[in-house]
């Protein structure tokens, strides 16, 4: 399931964006193991380094968790966060959707991965590492990432974060696309049956088309 910024334990290398969706490790940020259950100084150290992240650039644990991986998107903070289980092992920078064509909030499965689709509206524009969220053209790929919402309505995410990602994930993953920030109060976490459900109704909807890059 999602779950608040509770993270149980990091090692974690800094990734910057380079020209042409190019990335390189800058630095390295590593925290003690701590309990998911309450905040630690582990999560702290996380959430901070999360929260000075520049365009373009991500977290990825260097030990990664067991269990299934999840993901959530946060519209205001412009970020992706990645769980195995109950445990934050990845956060991001993206570029969601611009003014008119809005990424949808909601809870999604991952329906479909192409680790190349090209779009058949814009140019047959390369969308690297896509991974579908709906059957109407929102999906999660490689894209430029501008530090603010810039794409037709796709999540774009770092070239090399979009390939650790695309490699992490299964069908059928859990992808929830919120409108609250993180770096105020954490919401609660959904429990288990609701993130089903509602990842079952984005499943069965319509039948499939093109993703345009977005």
């Amino acid at each position: 399931m999602i779950r608040a910024l509770l993270p149980a334990a990091f090692g974690l290398a800094a990734i910057t964006s380079m020209p042409a969706l190019a990335e390189t490790s800058t630095s390295t940020a590593t925290a003690t193991a701590g309990s998911a259950s309450h905040v630690t100084s582990s999560a702290v150290a996380l959430v901070e380094a999360a929260a000075t992240l520049t365009p373009g650039k991500y977290l990825w644990e260097n030990d990664v968790a067991a269990g299934p991986v999840s993901i959530l998107i946060s519209i205001p903070d412009q970020k992706a966060y990645v769980y195995r289980g109950d445990a934050l092992v990845a956060v991001s920078t993206v570029s969601t959707g611009k003014e008119g064509k809005e990424t949808p909030v909601g809870v999604f499965t991952i329906l479909q991965k192409k680790e190349m689709h090209r779009s058949n509206l814009y140019d047959n524009a390369p969308m690297p590492f896509m991974q579908r969220l709906t059957w109407d053209g929102i999906a999660i790929h490689a894209g430029k990432n501008p530090g603010f919402p810039a794409s037709h309505g796709c999540i774009r995410v770092p070239a090399s974060f979009a390939k650790k990602l695309f490699a992490a994930t299964e069908m059928g993953a859990t992808v929830e696309v919120t409108d609250v920030s993180y770096s105020g109060d954490m919401p609660a976490p959904r429990s288990d049956a609701q993130m089903t459900i509602a990842a079952n109704e984005a499943a069965i909807k319509g039948g499939a088309t093109e993703i345009a890059s977005r």
